[in-house]
């Protein structure tokens, strides 16, 4: 038998349900509201003097409702970490692409189990931070086997998983990266589709140009991946303007744009996916968000969970940095952590608290959204529900 269960006295529940969403409501905020779960679903909002006779009751208190954060961007699969690389670069070494391969060592001499636990522990972290969906991306094994097996244990974990065996050219390969972009084209992307639903590139300066990143998106496609493109971060470069042509759901990092990726953006399906974390880590300018959303473009804020450029679990900081440093509203951040994470993710099921949609909530400790950047660093989720269970937020990490 189904249970159902409601949450009342929420002070202020974002739905971010289009059929609740105006100018004056972007969020589709109820005041005083509650939502009603049944199974791993959302079944009911509305005023919490109307809520319907469950078999259970929750009582938030006054305190804030949201959908859970969706991290559409995040590099799990992985061992060791570097902090003496960041300790360095806050010394005053410029950050480049090339400290990628310290992890891919670290990642080819670690067992399954072992990056199995460390991808559960991480996820575990971003749960009782409230983040309830999350994207893992490979790319730190760099062979057929290590890209594998990476994806065979994401997707145990995720169904958001994305091949990145084009992160960097394998070591193996420096001197011959057309024959890595080949590898990873052929035999490896065989390998790698039937544990992946997204095909990933790094188009940018020490990594792929832009003709060795269409090869990789171009031959994920013919595998039946969608493509997501991580374009545009250290520089100028066609990742914005290849992502959009080829259809991909993100264009991520988006830190230097020309108006005409702006625009592409926005006439585009293609999200904008911000990633503050690593501009934090490599005190490289954050990307203009206010810029984005003026033109029309969807924009995403994720966490780029990586051991070397931005090593945050934390949707929250992101969200604070961005009202800070990015020119969003606390609104805009917010919508941009939940639904434009899910439109990055070509989700309708998450991202949202409305009748149909996962029962993935997170109820802040806190009277509104606005404490999340008006309250920076403070841990401020009260409760997670991620497929109608709860979470409880201080659950230790496996």
């Amino acid at each position: 038998m189904t249970v159902s269960t409601a949450i009342t006295d929420i002070g202020s529940l974002i739905t971010n349900d289009p059929s609740l969403t105006s100018a004056d409501n972007p969020l589709g905020l109820i005041q005083d509201a509650a939502v009603v779960i049944e199974g791993d679903r959302v079944v009911w909002t509305g005023a919490s003097s109307k809520a319907p006779t469950t078999d259970n009751r929750v009582d938030a208190g006054g305190r804030a409702l949201l959908p859970g954060f969706v991290d559409s961007h995040a590099h799990l699969v992985f061992a060791g970490e570097r902090g003496a690389e960041f300790a360095a670069r806050m010394a005053g070494r410029p950050y480049s692409a090339g400290g990628i391969r310290t992890t891919v060592a670290a990642t080819r001499a670690a067992s399954d189990a072992e990056l199995a636990r460390n991808l559960a522990r991480y996820l575990a972290e971003a749960r009782r931070q409230g983040t309830t969906t999350v994207e893992v991306k490979s790319g730190y094994g760099l062979t057929v086997h290590d890209e594998a097996r990476a994806l065979r244990i994401a997707a145990e974990q995720t169904p958001e998983t994305t091949y990145l065996g084009a992160h960097v050219v394998a070591p193996e390969y420096a001197d011959d990266p057309a024959g890595y972009v080949a590898l990873v084209t052929g035999p490896m992307l065989d390998a790698c589709a039937p544990h992946a639903r997204w095909v990933d590139v790094f188009c940018e300066r020490g990594a792929f140009d832009g003709d060795q990143a269409r090869a990789v998106l171009e031959a994920g496609l013919a595998r039946g991946l969608t493509p997501r493109v991580h374009a545009n971060q250290l520089g100028h470069g066609p990742g914005v303007l290849l992502a959009v042509e080829l259809g991909a759901a993100s264009a991520d990092h988006c830190t230097h744009l020309t108006d005409t990726d702006v625009d592409a953006l926005a006439s585009g399906g293609t999200v904008a996916t911000l990633l503050p974390g690593a501009e934090f880590s490599t005190r490289a300018a954050y990307p203009d968000a206010r810029r984005l959303l003026d033109a029309g473009a969807t924009v995403a804020l994720s966490t780029d969970c990586n051991p070397g450029s931005s090593f945050t679990s934390s949707m929250a900081f992101c969200v604070a940095v961005a009202v800070r440093d990015m020119g969003m509203t606390p609104d805009e951040a917010v919508r941009a952590a939940t639904q434009g994470g899910a439109r990055a993710l070509r989700r309708t099921d998450v991202g949202t608290v409305a009748p149909g949609a996962r029962a993935d909530l997170h109820l802040l400790d806190a009277p509104t959204h606005v404490h999340l950047a008006y309250r920076p660093g403070v841990p401020l989720t009260a409760a997670v529900w991620q497929g109608g269970e709860r979470v409880r937020p201080d659950q230790p990490p496996l």
